[in-house]
């Protein structure tokens, strides 16, 4: 028999999500994993300095987290925030198709994400 275990995580405060974001899920991740835990000012300053071609739409959503827990509670001081949940699930995939030689076609997978953050 198992043994369940729980995990203590420290309360959020507020969540920002985007979903359909188009970019892949997996460079999506890459991006996440690195500001995961991270106090918001250190967060956004390694959203800033590092080249993913994710940073843009997870630097958006990390600043909608923290307007909206500062529009939750106003006396918070927004410097105090963590980042406690990060998330990246995939999205729908559209489908393209590309000519090639000898009348054949390729198809092209563009992939899409769902990122969620949350902050405490």
């Amino acid at each position: 028999m198992k043994a369940n275990k729980t995990i203590q995580t420290k309360a959020s405060i507020a969540k920002a999500s985007m979903r359909h974001a188009r970019v892949a899920p997996r460079k999506a991740r890459l991006v996440i994993d690195q500001i995961r835990g991270l106090n918001v000012t250190y967060a956004l300053a390694t959203l800033e300095h590092t080249r993913r071609s994710a940073n843009p739409i997870v630097e958006k959503v990390l600043r909608s987290a923290i307007a909206n827990a500062v529009e939750k509670d106003s006396s918070l001081n927004p410097d105090d925030l963590v980042v406690t949940e990060a998330r990246v699930d995939k999205g729908r995939t559209l489908k393209r198709i590309r000519p090639r030689a000898m009348g054949r076609a390729t198809q092209i997978l563009k992939h899409s994400s769902h990122i969620s953050l949350a902050v405490g």
